[in-house]
């Protein structure tokens, strides 16, 4: 370093030179500690230091550079927070070609086996050979990045762009944590690591949310996105890295680029899984999902495995990746025209297709909560043809503006209710009409009022409001309640239009002369309902609270209710206080119980059921009685030898335990059968113990020390 660039001329420069040495070691000392504290923090989910501690050294560390400006380095952490605003993107070639991979159209399994088949064709293996070991990766719905480190400093960040030349966008992506700034020692003198970029679900629907705070306090210039890869997308490519640091970016490595210079100790790779592993070692995030597997039949486990996972990853997907794992084989095989003959990209169904809007409805549910429903031209989308689709609530579908007429993107994912993501204005039909949320129930002319801390319009007219009526008695008699099999939405409907059943207990008051009157309702359909209803009476006390329909009272906590006052009667009669006892109950269910039983026609409803003969098993509170698993949490996983899914948890619950759907460090137990998946991994991650199907039964029972 030269220090004839920080000192003036004079007595006092070997002084100057001194403390400026110190503060140059001091910022080295900084900068290497937040390095390791950001490598804790973003990749190993690990964290040595609290934040404010972190944020100590940061301070200390921008504190130094506003000082010595001259010390500030491209590696410095204080660079993450953005800096001048850049007045054009430069070019940047690519020395090793960013190529794209080969897309296998065909969605089902047979993708899988056609592509392994295609490679052990290409390489000349007979039938009898052994299987083709292949990497199986996710597919990011993100922007492919290229990082190239030169002596372990990250100097450049550049898009795919065409593939050859791309955008450099080092001052954006700087502001990524879980990026390294600095690699350790040992890693090739230039090293281009290759991933995605992303954002996750959550910190998108985070960024929608703040961004349609500065719309709704008058920010014109300000917009809501319309999904993650797009605003990942915008965040890299601003101007102004201050912008791109307050949107919050993610990054996956799975590729290298251009490298040279090995040190003389480090081994070049044998296999693709080696250069991931290696990539982790070195600092970079790598999806835990990434898996070896053999032959066709192991790409398509994998591919069957992330499809039914999907959903519930944090970030978006739109498929899976196989790679040949063997770096000699993939050498062997080569390209055709730009693409690599040893990977390919398997998708899955679409989930997003566009549609154009028909009309826009306004259905009033079981609570009376209207929700506005965009009717579509009918479009194919995540495995269904779709009619409809929500528009959520009132602010929803005033930040997404959807009008009858606009041609829309509309998302299904799984199980979800289709929904209209976004608008394309482009589009837009002139002279739209705005939809306005009515203030009164399109069903019974009741007024709909919104609570202030809630974002739904309710109808007040409560069963007076045949929509919701007929919700009332749908939820009454589906599986999970009470069960009336063959009372379906059609023939409810028709029993609430003709006037011949007004509240529940009226169902159990219908004769076969009633019956036989609705449409396509013979003598024999008549019967089976009837003797349906008969077997409906016979229930449990679990079953007929949730069947009673209150609102926020679900299926668990339907069953908390009933372990905890064994009784329906002290169940209505119990206090707020009384309620809140009860576990998982807080305050909004307990005022929603208690402004149920306060009012006389509910009360009547239970009466005039029990008259009817509905009725069940009552006996102590079970909160009375020890519960080995009280205060636990277990998730479930696989498939056990003996015991359903349903029966698993049935004891579990029984025994006092919480089931999950997810791990997590708050996890006591996870029960594992087989072909169980991620969930496994996790728990090992964790340190969360694993049982099989033996160890369930003996922790029910209460004689489990807790290990696999």
């Amino acid at each position: 370093m030269n220090l004839d660039l920080f000192t003036n001329s004079g007595e006092d420069s070997s002084q100057d030179a001194s403390a400026i040495s110190k503060e140059s070691a001091r910022a080295s000392q900084l900068r290497q500690a937040l390095h390791h504290h950001a490598h804790c923090y973003y990749t190993l989910d690990l964290p040595e230091v609290p934040d404010a501690e972190y944020d100590r050294l940061f301070r200390e560390l921008q504190d130094i550079e506003t000082r010595y400006p001259a010390l500030k380095t491209a590696d410095s952490p204080t660079q993450r927070v953005g800096g001048a605003v850049l007045p054009e993107f430069q070019t940047v070639r690519h020395q090793v070609p960013m190529l794209s991979i080969r897309t296998e159209t065909d969605n089902e399994s047979s993708g899988a086996s056609a592509f392994d088949d295609r490679v052990r064709r290409e390489l000349g293996f007979k039938e009898d050979a052994p299987d083709v070991i292949y990497v199986a990766e996710l597919k990011f719905d993100g922007l492919a990045m290229s990082l190239r480190y030169e002596h372990g400093t990250l100097v450049q960040a550049a898009t795919r762009g065409d593939g050859e030349f791309g955008e450099d966008v080092t001052h954006n992506v700087r502001t990524i944590g879980q990026i390294p700034l600095q690699l350790a020692p040992g890693v090739p003198a230039v090293l281009e690591v290759r991933g995605e970029v992303y954002m996750r679900r959550d910190d998108f629907d985070a960024l929608n949310m703040r961004q349609l705070r500065k719309i709704e306090d008058g920010a014109k210039s300000e917009k809501t996105f319309v999904n993650p890869r797009n605003a990942a997308a915008g965040a890299v490519r601003q101007l102004d890295s201050n912008i791109a640091a307050q949107r919050p970016l993610s990054f996956f490595a799975y590729g290298l680029g251009e490298v040279f210079g090995w040190p003389l100790n480090v081994q070049a790779f044998k296999t693709h899984f080696d250069l991931l592993q290696t990539l982790k070692r070195w600092g970079f995030p790598v999806a835990e999902q990434t898996r070896c597997v053999d032959g066709a039949k192991g790409l398509i486990a994998f591919h069957e495995q992330i499809a039914s996972e999907r959903d519930r990853l944090p970030y978006d997907i739109d498929g899976v990746v196989y790679k040949v794992n063997d770096l000699s084989l993939q050498a062997q095989l080569g390209f055709v025209t730009r693409e690599p003959r040893w990977a390919v990209a398997h998708k899955f169904p679409a989930q997003e297709e566009l549609t154009t809007v028909l009309g826009i409805d306004v259905q009033v549910g079981r609570t009376g909560k209207l929700t506005p429903v965009a009717k579509l031209a009918p479009v194919f989308v995540g495995g269904v043809t779709v009619t409809n689709a929500t528009l959520h609530n009132e602010d929803e579908a005033r930040r997404k503006d959807v009008r009858v007429g606009d041609t829309v993107i509309v998302r299904r994912a799984g199980d979800v209710i289709p929904e209209v993501v976004s608008v394309v204005l482009a589009k837009r039909q002139l002279h739209s009409e705005i939809f306005t949320m009515p203030h009164i129930c399109p069903v019974c002319g009741s007024p709909a009022i919104r609570d202030e801390a809630e974002a739904d319009y309710r109808c007040t007219g409560g069963l007076f409001c045949i929509a919701q009526r007929k919700q009332a008695f749908l939820h009454f008699a589906q599986r999970r309640a009470v069960e009336v099999d063959g009372l379906g939405e059609k023939l409810i409907d028709q029993m609430v239009d003709s006037g011949i059943v007004q509240s529940l207990p009226d169902l159990y008051k219908l004769g076969l002369a009633a019956l036989v009157q609705l449409d396509r309702m013979a003598e024999k359909s008549a019967l089976n309902i009837l003797t349906a209803l008969e077997a409906s009476k016979t229930t449990t006390l679990p079953r007929f609270i949730y069947g009673l329909g209150i609102r926020h009272v679900g299926e668990a906590t339907a069953k908390e209710f009933a372990r905890h006052f064994g009784e329906l009667n002290a169940f209505m009669n119990a206090s707020e206080e009384e309620l809140l006892e009860v576990c998982d109950v807080g305050p909004v269910v307990a005022q929603s119980v208690k402004t149920f039983f306060a009012q006389a026609h509910h009360q009547e409803i239970v009466a005039q059921l029990r008259a009817c003969g509905v009725h069940w098993p009552e006996g102590p509170p079970a909160e009375r009685v020890a519960k080995t698993l009280s205060g636990k949490t277990v998730v479930l996983t696989g498939t056990l030898p003996n015991l359903s899914r349903e029966d698993a948890k049935a004891l579990l619950e029984a025994a006092g335990a919480k089931v999950a759907g997810s791990v997590s460090a708050k996890t006591s137990y996870l029960v594992a059968g087989a072909e169980a998946g991620s969930k496994l991994e996790k728990a090992k991650q964790l340190g969360v113990p694993v049982l099989d199907e033996q160890g369930l039964l003996q922790l029910v029972e209460g004689n489990s020390n807790g290990n696999s």
